[in-house]
């Protein structure tokens, strides 16, 4: 029986999925919150959060993740970097998938993705799990009741978590499988309960698809001035590096805390909310995001609560260090009503350096800023990946090599142009450990990298005084309102600076060895940035 506001022409029954139990169509947060805790799901937490747990998996699981090697995506998938799925292995897991959802109860939610009307795509999401319904609500973009009733999805996802996958019979890794079909504008997703498989497939697609528009799909946060969307700014990085915390910032308009693309327009969100990490959230560093955590519909993931007072433990780890809460853009305060920004005026790269040597701030020239985009080092935050226990040194092509399935120098290539185009001030920025490596130093203060973006973006910092690093070879502050002068120059945090010389050269080494793949893709003046 189906249940909800849908399309007519558009059913399941219309995609040729059949025989299934009921089915909710566009149940909106109340009902889905209902449903769920009448499904055992999850509980319901202060002021109407829903608490959740994700059982084994509780982070990505990247070596699941499969590109149909269909003849239209064959020769512009960067294949070293998606594991390839058969036609025919994908046709066996799309079958016994819809074998096996036969007689089960389902919750549809038709969606979009991307703010800009020009850009943007329809997708339907067929979930297992009713608070998997509500979650994806919150992170894509929510049509207006009236605009359901002729609905129809570009692409389709299929996320059946009970589902597994046999390896021989459908091509896979493991039981686990998540397969994108450029072809068949599908995406199956099998054996894993983490919710943030749904929007990084959506993620991975977007990235696929835009470039062909001119559009720069980016791995970032952004937000604007007050009163002036041309001053944007977007903020690159992986998971853990801050992206969330740092672009809510109560004296700025937030666009969106991850994923954006960059058109001739400008920039616009790709999605409806947010999904911020929860681990040591305080009230005082981040009072908007932890506000969310005790509003109504805000998907509590894998955290530690009281069983009584549903207090929750934003310290305690034994999950996951991926703790998580995902929420629609409006719960904050000061989110844009529009998600729409003007061309970056400031790029910011940032980085989780767990080695220790990287300055809290440095500027960028557009070559630099480029070596450091494909460079994309940071390092991987425990939890965010299934083995990830403490952070993990790593480089992740323009800081989201996971969600690329084109060769890096595309997305390369593509923010050179913009950056070209229409001018911006790049930085990197440390917001990894000082004063020593992971297990000696300390995390970078979260006050110093708000105070250092501030005087970026405010045009403090470019007037400012600064030296050459004599290692990478950018420019750094000297001396910056605000900020201990000793914290901008890490080599003074160090109790052995010998042991820092050491260390330096040892990341140095990292980069050039990592960057030697890049050098026949780039242009001369790329290659004059490369270091070593």
């Amino acid at each position: 029986m189906a249940f909800g506001r849908v399309n007519q022409q558009f059913r399941l029954e219309d995609q040729g999925i059949t025989g299934l139990g009921n089915i909710y169509y566009n149940l909106i947060e109340p009902t889905l919150i209902e449903k769920a805790l009448e499904r055992k799901e999850g509980q319901l937490g202060k002021g109407g959060a829903f608490l959740v747990t994700t059982g084994k998996f509780t982070g990505r699981s990247p070596k699941d993740k499969h590109v149909v090697k269909t003849d239209d995506v064959s020769e512009t998938i960067w294949w070293e970097n998606n594991k390839a799925m058969s036609p025919e292995g994908f046709e066996a897991l799309y079958t016994d998938m819809l074998e096996h959802m036969k007689g089960r109860d389902y919750f549809v939610q038709d969606l979009t993705a991307g703010a800009d009307p020009s850009y943007s795509i329809n997708l339907r999401m067929i979930t297992e799990l009713a608070w998997h319904g509500l979650f994806i609500r919150h992170l894509l973009r929510r049509p207006d009741a009236e605009d359901l009733v002729d609905f129809k999805a570009d692409f389709t996802i299929i996320n059946c978590p009970t589902f597994r996958a046999h390896p021989d019979k459908h091509n896979c890794s493991s039981e686990t499988v998540i397969a994108i079909n450029f072809q068949k504008k599908l995406i199956l997703i099998g054996g894993t309960e983490y919710a943030g498989e749904n929007k990084k497939s959506v993620f991975t697609l977007l990235n696929y698809l835009l470039p062909d528009h001119g559009v720069m799909p980016m791995h970032c946060s952004a937000n604007h001035a007050h009163g002036n969307p041309v001053d944007t700014a977007v903020f690159f990085g992986l998971s853990g590096t801050g992206k969330t915390t740092l672009s809510a910032d109560p004296e700025r308009i937030l666009i969106g805390d991850d994923e954006h693309g960059w058109s001739d327009r400008g920039t616009f969100n790709f999605e409806g909310g947010c999904y911020a990490k929860t681990i040591n959230l305080s009230p005082e560093a981040e009072p908007e995001i932890y506000a969310t955590t005790e509003k109504f519909g805000t998907i509590i993931e894998n955290m530690i609560f009281d069983p009584d007072s549903k207090t929750l433990d934003f310290q305690d780890d034994y999950l996951t260090a991926n703790m998580r809460c995902a929420y629609p853009l409006h719960y904050i305060s000061n989110a844009s009503k529009t998600s729409l920004g003007g061309h970056p005026k400031n790029i910011i790269m940032l980085t989780c350096d767990a080695f220790g040597i990287l300055p809290p701030i440095a500027r960028l020239t557009p070559a630099q800023a480029m070596y450091h985009f494909l460079s994309g080092f940071t390092s991987k935050v425990a939890g965010t990946e299934r083995g990830i226990t403490e952070p993990e040194p790593t480089f992740s092509t323009c800081f989201g090599a996971p969600f690329m399935p084109r060769r890096p120098e595309t997305y390369g290539k593509l923010l050179q142009d913009k950056i070209s185009n229409h001018g911006a001030s790049c930085w990197l920025v440390n917001t990894g450990w000082t004063g020593g490596a992971y297990g000696i130093g300390s995390r970078m203060p979260i006050r110093a990298t708000r105070a250092l973006l501030t005087a970026a973006m405010n045009g403090i910092l470019a007037a400012s005084k600064f030296r050459k690093d004599p290692n990478f070879g950018f420019d750094v502050p000297v001396s910056v309102p605000g900020v201990a002068d000793i914290l901008l120059d890490p080599r003074r945090t160090w109790n052995d600076v010998n042991a820092y010389d050491q260390q330096a050269k040892k990341l140095l080494e990292m980069f050039s060895r990592n960057f030697e793949k890049y050098l026949p893709f780039i242009d001369q003046d790329v290659k004059a940035a490369v270091l070593g």
